[in-house]
């Protein structure tokens, strides 16, 4: 079956770095769209990035700061964060669609503070 299993978070200072990974396994990951969201306390999940091949995408307010990167030797994703900003603490999640239906991993908890 699907699975998919976030690691990497942890408290980190403003301005400090981090690389989120994301283990996935049980479908066609070199030719599937894997998205990175997130989720804030009181606030709804938003979408943060995505790659697909050779393709990546991020969202405006991760620009120039996030990036995904994938490895498919390892079946793995990761969200490459730099310069990060209190307003990034959330909890962090992978997700693909296949078949109609959304999977996620169980999230890793990022927080920013000094």
């Amino acid at each position: 079956q699907v699975q998919l299993v976030e690691s990497g978070g942890g408290l980190v200072q403003p301005g400090g770095s981090l690389r989120l990974s994301c283990a996935a396994s049980g479908f066609a990951f070199d030719n599937t769209l894997v998205n990175w969201f997130r989720q804030a306390p009181g606030k709804e999940r938003e979408w943060v990035a995505y790659t697909l091949r050779a393709v990546t995408a991020t969202a405006d307010s991760v620009r120039d700061r996030f990036t995904a990167i994938r490895d498919n030797e390892k079946n793995t994703v990761y969200l490459q964060m730099n310069n990060l900003k209190p307003e990034d603490t959330a909890v962090y999640f992978c997700n693909v669609h296949i078949a109609g239906r959304d999977y996620w991993g169980q999230g890793t908890q990022v927080t920013v503070s000094s």
